[in-house]
């Protein structure tokens, strides 16, 4: 592991303690989860596995945030009202990149922009975003129908797992009736051709 994050300034220990601060237990190990798969991932795909890890480990920083801490951050920043049409699932990747940089000083827009998309995805996506996307859907605490193929895929092809991922992602959303992000109907787009 590292032991210091530059991007922000902080030892790993220090860095660990606000975040588990700010999370619940469970949430923290999920968090872990996601910095080994994506370690694991950055090193077989040529990524900076330093990036991967200062990403995965603030990536769900803001998810337990209060919906008016993201409100607020919207108005303060002039980000796109239509932000406040969704909730927290959103809210915590696309604004939660605003509390970052307020609480850590983070500057990276790589980091920066693989965090704000790693639960909607994008037609255009860095390897480390691509790599964090996928991280979070398949970290080892993660068991749910499909995810032991989709690991599969993950250690196959980057392109392929961000597809697979996307199609699933897509799926769930429209067999529960439940609205889906523009940005990850274009990241469908975008990626399918990769399962054909």
């Amino acid at each position: 592991m590292f032991d210091f994050y530059e991007e922000v300034g902080l030892s790993r220990s220090a860095l660990l303690e606000r975040i588990s601060e700010n999370v619940k237990a469970s949430r923290f190990k999920h968090i872990l989860g996601v910095e080994k798969a994506a370690i694991k991932l950055a090193e077989k795909y040529g990524v900076n596995p330093h990036k991967a890890s200062l990403a995965a480990l603030l990536h769900d920083y803001c998810k337990e945030e209060y919906d008016a801490t993201f409100l607020a951050l919207i108005d303060k920043y002039h980000l796109d009202e239509e932000l406040k049409n969704w909730d927290n699932n959103i809210w915590h990747g696309k604004v939660g990149i605003w509390k970052m940089r307020e609480d850590f000083g983070l500057q990276d827009d790589e980091i920066l922009r693989a965090i704000e998309i790693h639960t909607v995805g994008s037609q255009e996506m860095s390897e480390l975003a691509k790599v964090l996307y996928v991280a979070d859907y398949i970290e080892e605490g993660r068991d749910f129908p499909g995810v032991v193929e989709a690991r599969c895929v993950a250690w196959d092809d980057l392109n392929k797992a961000v597809a697979f991922e996307t199609m699933r992602l897509v799926s769930y959303l429209a067999e529960r009736r439940l609205t889906i992000y523009p940005e990850t109907f274009e990241a469908y787009n975008a990626f399918i051709s990769y399962l054909r």
